[in-house]
């Protein structure tokens, strides 16, 4: 079985980011960034609806980190390493299965400049180099045919696609599972 530690927190860095810490003091970012509808649209889970609600998931990520049953990075630009402009992480991890769901974000501002491949590439090597993770999932909204094409540049596989096996906001939705191995 896994066994994960992430103290210290393991900062990452590609050519124009950095993978840092998220802190409390980055919950107004954070929050700007989660309730955005562009982002929001394939996240099927509710936004915060205000401060205080952000908080409490920022609160979430940092007990799976104290616990070393997840891990989430802030993705800043190195030039300023303060801004949460998405975030990336392994927030579902099957310790018994050596196995993670990886999720991930990014501010519409920076769609379609590369920067979200940089953060999971280096997310995915953390995974597979660090952690020893045999395989990592990703759970996607169908719809979100650039997450898709996302993962697919970086070799992950479709391997499901469940008809309405999800419930939100009032109706049920499809889900695709990619999966990539640790060669």
């Amino acid at each position: 079985m896994l066994e994960l530690n992430f103290i210290p927190f393991p900062q990452l860095t590609t050519s124009r980011l950095v993978l840092r810490k998220i802190i409390p003091e980055d919950v107004k970012t954070f929050f700007v960034l989660r309730s955005n509808e562009d982002v929001k649209r394939y996240i099927d889970k509710e936004a915060p609806k205000n401060i205080g609600e952000a908080g409490a998931i920022l609160e979430q990520i940092a007990k799976g980190l104290n616990n070393s049953d997840g891990i989430t990075w802030a993705v800043c630009f190195k030039e300023n390493p303060g801004t949460i402009i998405g975030t990336v992480g392994f927030w579902r991890v099957i310790k018994e299965n050596y196995r993670a769901e990886i999720g991930y974000m990014l501010h519409p501002n920076y769609w379609r400049q590369g920067l979200m491949k940089e953060a999971v590439s280096a997310a995915v090597a953390y995974g597979f180099n660090e952690m020893k993770l045999h395989s990592i999932e990703a759970h996607i909204n169908p719809g979100n045919t650039s997450s898709a094409a996302l993962l697919e540049k970086l070799n992950f596989i479709r391997e499901a696609y469940f008809k309405e096996d999800y419930y939100f906001q009032g109706r049920f939705l499809d889900s695709a599972i990619y999966s990539l191995l640790n060669k």
